[in-house]
């Protein structure tokens, strides 16, 4: 459980990310908005409270003893960034080169980028990734976490399913899949396009730990992501998300996957963040 101050900083961090994430779309003219303002609690909790990992860690003796983590749903990477620069990866100013020509930050996360692990975009591959690298880990005895974040449209690819298969078949108990659910997806509701539900008893028939929670409560995710910490098989939180999450014109709109605001839609934005 969070105490008071330490709710009050991370809602100061999920404010600027959100912040951010549009400034940043806004800027390049291209981008996806609403998935990464549904992730943001998610990966401000993650990053700043339950991973072992920050820029110091690159050249201490611990480094690889830190927690990994992959961006399955790849073309967030606004809400990533955003939280990396306030860890210290680099400097915020950078943010604004978002999707510019030699950027390091670019619309899909990519290894020049510092605090990237795994460049990744091409939806449905990240589980198996992860997968990877938590057998690999456990491989050398080594004590680390893997962590993935994943969208819901993404789980309509058979390969995701592999790779929760691959996960309990191999007890990967030091994987953590995070699965964003917002229920939206580029071309409308994930229940129209490929049904997902129930959810919980599909992940759950795959012998994965599951852990259903609100994802924008920061309670939640941060017991729910220290409680998969000490699971014995490997654990699904699955986050039940709002689209768009902060601007009352994105919320729920399937309409801003992946659509750059305009002016007026930026400065209204902007306005509803202060």
């Amino acid at each position: 459980m969070l105490d008071k101050l330490e709710i009050e900083r991370l809602e100061q961090f999920c404010k600027e990310s959100r912040q951010n994430i549009i400034k940043m779309v806004h800027a390049a003219a291209s981008g996806h908005i609403g998935g990464s303002l549904s992730s943001v609690e998610l990966l401000t909790v993650l990053f700043h409270k339950c991973m072992k990992t920050a820029p110091k860690w690159h050249n201490d003796e611990n480094f690889e003893s830190r927690d990994r983590f992959v961006l399955s749903k790849g073309h967030v990477s606004p809400a990533y960034y955003s939280v990396l620069s306030q860890l210290g990866y680099f400097e915020k100013d950078e943010l604004m080169t978002f999707r510019k020509f030699g950027s390091r930050l670019q619309g899909h996360p990519m290894l020049h980028c510092p605090g990237v692990e795994v460049a990744t975009g091409s939806l449905g591959q990240g589980l198996s990734i992860a997968c990877g690298i938590a057998i690999a880990l456990k491989l050398d005895k080594n004590p680390a976490n893997v962590f993935v974040l994943l969208g819901d449209g993404e789980l309509q690819e058979g390969s995701v399913w592999e790779g929760f298969m691959n996960g309990a078949h191999n007890k990967l108990n030091n994987l953590v899949a995070i699965i964003d659910r917002n229920r939206l997806q580029i071309d409308g509701c994930t229940e129209n396009i490929k049904s997902l539900d129930n959810l919980s008893d599909k992940l759950r028939s795959f012998n994965w730990d599951v852990i259903e929670i609100d994802g924008h409560d920061l309670n939640a995710i941060y017991d729910a992501i220290e409680k998969a910490k000490s699971n014995d098989k490997p654990t699904a939180i699955l986050a039940n998300t709002i689209k768009g999450k902060g601007v009352s014109f994105m919320e729920n709109n399937a309409g801003w996957h992946g659509k750059a605001p305009s002016q007026e839609d930026f400065e209204k934005a902007m306005a509803e963040l202060v």
